[in-house]
């Protein structure tokens, strides 16, 4: 546990590398929303949005399976929930033109007063979540 920090270091350092390296060399915005919609649209689908994203996905399962101390707790949601979630995420996304990663990392990389404002709706939201189901409604 007192080296369990560096993964976060880490993990943080290669997010910021990763899109660093993509807005330098591509001139893109490494937001995951604009990349899964650029993948999934036939007329704008390039091979490096695949790539990126094959990437986010075989890095977690790296980090799960090989490097992790102990498997990552699971939670019995139902699925139901975990649609509507999705869904709710989704909608936010569009509403505010991008997802966490593109405003937090990205934007606020860049300065952007707009990824500014989003970023702390999108922390306000989430405290207002966490308390309201925890404390109030008593879920875990």
């Amino acid at each position: 546990m007192p080296t369990q920090w560096l993964y976060g270091l880490f993990g943080g350092i290669l997010i910021g590398l990763s899109a660093t390296l993509l807005l330098a060399f591509n001139g893109r915005i490494a937001g995951i929303s604009g990349m899964v919609n650029g993948a999934t649209t036939f007329t704008t689908a390039k091979v490096w949005r695949w790539l990126f994203l094959l990437g986010l996905v075989a890095g977690g399962l790296v980090y799960e399976y090989a490097l992790a101390p102990q498997p990552t707790p699971t939670y019995p949601f139902a699925p139901a929930t975990m649609i509507g979630a999705g869904l709710l995420v989704g909608f936010g996304t569009r509403m505010s033109n991008g997802c966490t990663s593109g405003h937090g990392v990205c934007g606020l990389g860049r300065l952007s007063g707009r990824s500014l404002v989003a970023v702390i709706t999108f922390m306000a939201a989430g405290i207002v979540t966490v308390f309201m189901t925890r404390h109030l409604l008593g879920w875990v």
